[in-house]
């Protein structure tokens, strides 16, 4: 059986838009460790599904496609952001704290 992990992908630092946040990534886990090729030093493994980056739409459809395919799968569950609006006026507001 193939260990695969579930998880939904962070913001991409370089980007402000939040579009990708709302899919989930089944990806599987390395089968073999990386190793250096003798001649051209390039590093390189055998193991082709390091490759495989499937999306999903909801963790459900994710875990239903590991389950019919017999996989066995963990699921990172991501910290949800706490957003506290506030307006430019509360950088010099008098009660603002140091």
């Amino acid at each position: 059986m193939s260990q695969v992990r579930i998880y939904q992908p962070t913001k991409n630092a370089m980007q402000s838009g939040r579009a990708t946040l709302s899919t989930w990534v089944l990806e599987y886990e390395p089968a073999a460790a990386k190793r250096a090729d003798p001649l051209m030093g390039w590093i390189g493994s055998d193991d082709t599904k390091g490759q495989v980056k499937l999306r999903f739409k909801s963790r459900d459809e994710a875990v239903a496609f590991a389950k019919s395919n017999d996989l066995d799968y963990t699921v990172s569950v991501p910290k949800v952001r706490q957003v506290k609006p506030k307006d430019y006026s509360a950088n010099f507001a008098y009660d603002r704290i140091r």
